[in-house]
């Protein structure tokens, strides 16, 4: 089969030292490529293909039905949390599949680096925009505190990003999104408890979300 064909791949002691960071893939890793040889890995099996086209896949479901099931026409005023949910969905999946594709670019470990500083982005992205409509909506009947709370989630935000980005190993990077999710934390227990506002039926949508999140963090530790 054609889309079969491609370069011979390495075992994973043959492969560049910045991308020797799972132990457990022992093989199927793709030679340094320049950026055509990264986009034509998109037709020929090798160990990053199903993050590729899962990441991918998602992300093109995501560009159709995300602004299609969005109900514009009742944000009003508050029209920019359909905005920040918008980019809170596509931000993960477009920068993962740009990792994905392109780290074994003949670039090294720079552009290694650059790659996984623009998925780190995606993850920021997400943890950050995603929340503020949650807390946008819990808060509805207290105006007073509503902005700081924005503001508030906004600035932890972006240490923790930057902890992220800068962090020496992967559980550190776990532990740098700790902060925020001890936040959100913190807005669903005044939800379930009667302090804040908001559709019932939602708040175990929102844990199993960040039960998710967890999940996939511990695993990528793992």
């Amino acid at each position: 089969m054609a889309f079969l064909s491609g370069p011979r791949l390495l075992d994973w002691a043959s492969s560049p030292p910045h991308l020797q960071f799972n132990k457990f893939v022992l093989t199927g890793y793709r030679p340094a490529s320049s950026g055509s040889g990264c986009l034509r890995s998109l037709f020929y099996l090798h160990n990053e293909l199903g993050n590729i086209y899962t990441h991918g896949l998602a992300l093109l479901g995501f560009l159709v039905l995300v602004p299609m099931t969005m109900p514009w026409g009742q944000l009003g005023k508050d029209g920019w949390l359909g905005g920040t949910h918008c980019v809170a969905c596509l931000a993960p999946p477009a920068a993962s599949v740009l990792y994905h594709l392109f780290m074994c670019h003949q670039g090294g470990s720079p552009v290694y680096t650059r790659l996984l500083a623009l998925d780190m982005c995606g993850v920021c992205l997400v943890n950050t925009l995603g929340a503020l409509p949650i807390i946008h909506c819990t808060l509805a009947c207290r105006p007073w505190l509503r902005p700081a709370a924005l503001m508030g989630y906004t600035v932890l935000s972006g240490v923790a990003g930057w902890r992220a980005l800068t962090a020496p190993s992967t559980s550190a990077r776990l532990r740098a999104f700790g902060w925020q999710a001890g936040a959100r934390l913190l807005v669903f227990g005044a939800r379930g408890v009667g302090l804040g506002s908001g559709a019932p039926g939602s708040l175990p949508c929102y844990l199993r979300m960040d039960a998710l999140a967890l999940l996939g963090g511990l695993v990528n530790v793992a």
